[in-house]
């Protein structure tokens, strides 16, 4: 049996693979998955991520390595345990690997996914009389702190002509978030699906604006140099990449099954997943880890550095190793057509 260490009520809100999670959440361990050979593959997860996906569509069938999985509330300590070579590789959004860079932790980006941003927001209550980014100013927003809805608040207001001290920020990890804004403590919400299609569906809040055409939609997979370094751990990588391609390409034609897994694996109803799978998740392709993507990771990098959030220049295309792009299209390709809800 596969043991949950932290309680399902707290990792509710702090879900999902591929998702923009950031902050300093803990990590639980994981369990084995059946696979034959001596080999095994230390898998970073996010609760109803890789392992969830992977099994729904069918591709932890006929393994020649086993998996060991350990399941994380976020991306920067999912990074933390790649960077102690406790795991070899994991699932994270497109700003914890900048923030892992800066603390100059041995990470490699080696996969990459665009999707839309259509589910990253900046929410407001349905009685807010704010109708633009411009008159957040002198306003409260909540963001976790290291997010890549953290990058979307500061891109957004830059593109009004404002600076995040032009706000009052106040960072909090999701599930506070959602109590701080539901409760009228804050006057807008900066974050990612699946929160955007709960708040929506719950009708406790309205869109502001999204991402879509303010962040980059990147979603990668991030392994611990040791593990590259390794023949046989470096084939089972390239092995369980292409699995993960597979998966991806199967949600898209399967939606509404994901979605029934997906909300059973996180306490999510039903009709808050779908929503979410549909105008976010659904939409993702398989990319290469290419110029392009490294030019738009090190736009991240050097905002917060001269935000002075990361404590030196990044040089991002230190953290990347493209050999698994194999024949993937460029990661400017455009993601898959989101349904919205």
């Amino acid at each position: 049996m596969r043991r949950r260490l932290v309680p399902a009520a707290l990792l509710l809100p702090l879900a999902l693979l591929l998702s923009a999670c950031g902050g300093n959440s803990a990590a639980s361990t994981g369990g084995d998955t059946d696979g034959s050979g001596s080999l095994t593959l230390n898998v970073g997860d996010q609760k109803g991520g890789s392992e969830a996906i992977l099994r729904a569509a069918g591709e932890l069938k006929n393994l020649d390595y086993r998996i060991r999985w350990s399941t994380f509330t976020s991306g920067p300590p999912l990074l933390e345990a790649v960077n102690a070579k406790a795991v070899d590789i994991g699932g994270v959004g497109n700003t914890p690997p900048v923030f892992a860079a800066g603390a100059d932790s041995k990470i490699t980006v080696v996969s990459a996914w665009h999707g839309t941003s259509k589910g990253d927001t900046i929410l407001v209550p349905n009685d807010s009389k704010l109708t633009g980014t411009a008159q957040l100013k002198g306003r409260s927003v909540a963001v976790a702190q290291g997010s890549s809805a953290h990058y979307q608040l500061v891109a957004s207001l830059r593109k009004v002509g404002l600076g995040l001290g032009d706000v009052k920020v106040k960072y909090l990890q999701p599930a506070d978030a959602l109590a701080a804004f539901t409760s009228g403590k804050v006057d807008a919400w900066a974050v990612w699906d699946p929160y955007t299609s709960q708040v929506l569906k719950g009708k406790q809040g309205r869109v502001l604006t999204t991402g879509d055409g303010i962040t980059n939609g990147l979603t990668f997979q991030v392994a611990a140099p040791d593990a590259l370094r390794d023949k046989k751990k470096t084939a089972a990588i390239k092995d369980y990449l292409q699995r993960l391609q597979r998966a991806y390409t199967w949600v898209y034609d399967h939606e509404e099954e994901w979605a029934k897994v997906w909300a059973k694996e996180t306490g999510l109803p039903e009709d808050v997943a779908l929503a979410a799978v549909k105008r976010t998740y659904a939409t993702r392709v398989a990319v290469a880890v290419d110029k392009p993507l490294i030019a738009s990771e090190q736009e991240i990098a050097d905002t917060f550095t001269r935000l002075r959030l990361i404590p030196r220049k990044v040089d991002f295309a230190d953290f990347t190793d493209p050999r698994f792009n194999g024949d993937l299209p460029a990661s400017t390709t455009a993601p898959r057509p989101s349904e919205g809800s």
